[in-house]
This record gives structure tokens, sequence and C-alpha cells, in this order.
């Protein structure tokens, strides 16, 4: 995979996570690990079970080019402090964009609403965990001159257009983010990451006999920006022009229960809306999940394994740590059908008695962790995907999806396809606009009959939404064949 950590980086990173993170976020305030352990020891005083500060700096940018020119472009730097306690089910927190002993302070004296005084705990020893090294800790917004940026924008463009003299309209854009976090905990875990972010995105519109479409694509990861190779701008040009020429060819798609067949690769995002949501502690704890007091039962068809694993290299999703300090893991979720657990932070964990998994997640420093995916995907079948398409004697092709919306307690979905064919005796016919997937996820994972071997992660676009805080992820799945789901059309 490009931009692997060699052996070299993965040690001279791992020295200095906590080094670098000290020097970004509390040299400069005159702090040290004492002041944290001090401030942590006093809120333990008090009858608690958790408490934690959580550290972030970050840098983050954008430009879009649209037309040839560029539209728009923001830079913003933002750093600050979480502090939280938790005692039972219940958490206070507090946070500051002033990252001072007084701030931090301040914000630990309003998080003892939640306890009454009890016997005084210790915050407990030091211990500096490193985060494993899943990236290398460089800053993408430094890796490319403001020109150099708006230039390779400007050639992804050249690149649609030449493919197809229809493209009428070319949009793109580039972002990138630099974030150093720390995390100090009352048990003496002392942990830091170092995390670059960058995305590229390009939509086209095609016309063609006053009939307009549009195709999207794009990608990214834990990289800088020297990851969009031209190769790669290629790719995401191809992928969007190809979109919106399929699409101008569409016929109104068809309504009704049918035979559908899902693609490899992004619609994976189909099951982490549709499911994943659902297999996240929280939800399970409160009871509000169709998979609540589900484990060990068969909820899905046989064959089916759903992992969430953090600790892919270089992915979106992927995290060295969680926004605890925990290492990430990689969890099997339902195995061959069999429901094996649930996403878990430390607060979910402990109430359920049941594993941390490293999945605590945190918009930033102003927001309280809660269990969220990180990449999430299925495992491979044994079916090739043409043996899957011939299989069908009349359905649907969804080989990409636009938005969702899910019901996290019913498990009711409504996902639009964004690039749909019908297949007709066993055969790719003709491409269809305005189909939208409607179903129930835990009734779907029991509705797939064949599983593909082609297995794809996504390109790395995914940012997931709950409860008012954004996070990256990544999704998977190989081709699936889904028996009669309900497809709402236009024709």
């Amino acid at each position: 995979m490009k931009n692997e950590p060699s052996s070299t980086d993965h040690h001279a990173t791992l020295a200095t996570h906590l080094d670098a993170a000290t020097e970004t976020l509390l040299t400069p305030a005159n702090l040290n690990i004492g002041n944290l352990q001090n401030v942590l020891g006093d809120m333990m005083s008090h009858k608690i079970d958790y408490a934690d500060l959580y550290f972030q700096y970050s840098r983050s940018e954008s430009w879009g080019l649209e037309e040839g020119q560029v539209k728009s472009g923001n830079f913003s730097i933002d750093q600050g402090v979480g502090v939280r306690a938790v005692s039972g089910e219940k958490t206070a927190f507090a946070y500051s964009d002033d990252i001072t002993l007084s701030a931090i302070q301040e914000a630990a004296k309003a998080t003892k609403a939640i306890a009454s005084l009890g016997g005084e705990q210790s915050a407990g020893q030091v211990n500096k965990r490193q985060a494993s090294q899943l990236y290398v800790a460089q800053d993408p917004i430094a890796s490319l001159s403001a020109e150099a940026k708006v230039k390779l924008l400007e050639r992804l463009e050249s690149y649609a257009r030449q493919i197809d003299p229809r493209i009428s309209q070319v949009t793109a854009s580039i972002a990138g983010e630099y974030e150093v976090v720390m995390v100090a905990r009352f048990d003496g875990v002392m942990a830091a990451d170092v995390r670059p972010l960058v995305r590229l995105s390009i939509n086209v519109i095609a016309e063609s006999n006053g009939r307009r479409e549009q195709g999207s694509s794009g990608g990214g990861g834990r990289y800088d920006y020297s990851y969009f190779t031209d190769e790669i701008l290629h790719d995401y040009a191809k992928k969007a022009v190809h979109q919106a020429l399929v699409n101008l060819d569409a016929r109104p798609a068809p309504a009704g229960s049918m035979t559908v067949v899902l693609g490899a690769g992004w619609p994976g995002i189909l099951l982490h809306e549709a499911i994943g949501h659902g297999l996240e502690g929280d939800f399970n704890r409160k009871g509000s999940s169709a998979f609540s007091n589900m484990i060990g039962q068969q909820v899905a068809a046989r064959g089916i394994t759903i992992v969430d694993d953090g600790t892919i290299a270089n992915r979106r999703g992927s995290l060295s740590m969680d926004d605890e300090g925990n290492p990430t893991n990689r969890t099997v979720l339902i195995e061959d059908g069999i429901l094996r657990g649930y996403i878990q932070d430390t607060l979910n964990a402990r109430l359920m008695n049941m594993p941390v998994t490293g999945n605590a997640r945190r918009e930033s420093y102003a927001h309280i962790p809660m269990p969220r995916m990180t990449n999430t995907y299925m495992l491979n079948g044994t079916m090739p995907p043409e043996e899957i398409i011939k299989s069908v004697k009349r359905g649907l092709y969804a080989a990409n999806f636009g938005g969702g919306q899910v019901d996290i307690t019913s498990g009711k979905f409504v996902f639009s396809a964004a690039e749909a064919y019908m297949i007709e005796d066993g055969k790719i016919t003709y491409p269809v606009k305005g189909a939208t997937l409607i179903g129930n996820g835990p009734d779907v994972l029991k509705r797939v009959s064949m599983i593909g071997n082609d297995m794809q992660l996504d390109s790395g676009v995914g940012t997931c939404g709950k409860e008012g805080q954004s996070v990256p992820v990544g999704v998977g799945q190989p081709t699936l064949k889904i028996d009669a789901l309900t497809v709402g059309g236009t024709a």
C-alpha cells in the first residue's frame, strides 16, 4: 500500500508521539504531566468511576475549483481541552479552547456535580502508552504549496473534460487535516496520536439532447497530498464521468419487490447505516437497537461475517488509538451469521460488563466520546460476481449509492442508488435512475443468498454522523445478492 510506514518510521514515530503532543499542547501553556495528574487526582477524590482529559490541536484546509477557477478556500486552526467525569450512567463534561491550568481546573470543577463526596481514590501511576503506528505522523497541509494544490485540482478537471465532450461542468475540491491529540486518564494512562487526513472529490455534469446528469468520485486516507498521483486523478475522473454518462442513458427505475445485487465497495454504506449503527454499544445498553440482547443468536444468513477494524494502515476510518487512549481493534461483530459482540467505548463496556473494543470516538475536544464505527465491512464469500449476476432472472444491480436514512430502533432504511442497472435473464441490460432501496437491516441480513469473492473497501470518502458529531469512517463489502427487497422507482 502506498506510503506504508517503514520500520524506521515506525519506531521513530512511536518514540515521538507523546513528545510531539507535549510540545504542541502542554509546553506552550507551561503545563506538564504532573499538573494533569493533580487535576485528575482531585476529580477522583469524589465518587466517580472514570475521569479523563482530552487535548486536541488541529489545522485544516479546503480548496474548491469550479469551472477552472478557485471558488472557495478555507483554513482554520483550533485547539482545546475536554474534561470528563463518569459516575454510573451519568457523564459530566466541560471543555475550554484555552489550554491553561486554570481553565482545566475550572472545567474539572464543573464536572463534580454528578458525584457526591466519597472515599479518596488515586489517580494512579503514570503509564505512557504509545499508539501503534498505522500512518506516518506528517502534516498534509505543509506537503504542497498553495499553487501546487490548485494545479492538482486543475489537472483533475482537465482529465475529466478530456474523457468525453458531453462533460459540461466540473467541480473539484481538496481537503487536508493535521491533528495532534493527547489523552490523560485517571488510571495513569497517557497516550497521544498524530493524525493526518486528506480527501479529494470531483463532481461532473454531462449534457446531451437537453438532458443533464451528474456523477461523482473521490478518495483519500491518512496520507499527505503526495497520495494523489496522476494515476489516481485519472481514476477519479474516469469514475465520475462514467457515472454521469451512464445516467444520461438511464431509464426510469421500476418499482416493486425484486432481487437486488449490491456491488462491491462503497455499497457497504448500506451495511454501515442499516446494521453497523445497530451494533454500537450505547444503543444496545439502552435496548433501543434491533440487535439488543441477541448476542449468540443467528441474526444473518450463514456465511455473513462483519467486522469493524480500526487497525488497517492508512485508511480514512483507522486510528492508532481511540479517543480514550485505547488501542483500536479488529472486532468481529457477526460471525457466520451469529451475533458475537458490539462496538464499545469504556462507559458502555463497563455498564454492560463487556470488553472495551477501542471504538470511543469524538468529533473534537468539545464533544463527549461515544461508541462509533471505524472501518466496517463484510468479509469475502466464495462466489464470482459474474455468477451472482447470472443467477438473477429479473432484478436490480446497484453499483453505487447516494444518500440514505435509517431508523436505529426498527432497522428500517431508505437508500438511493446513484448508479444502477436492470438485470434480465442473468445479464446486466440497461441503466436505470431514481431507484431507492427500502427495507429493514436485520431482515436484509437474512435475505442474503449469495456472497461474492470480490470484497473491496471504499476509496476513502466516508463521514458518519451520530448525535450531531461527524467522524471519518470506512466501509466495504463483496458483491451481494439479496432476495426480495423493495425497490422504489419512478416507472
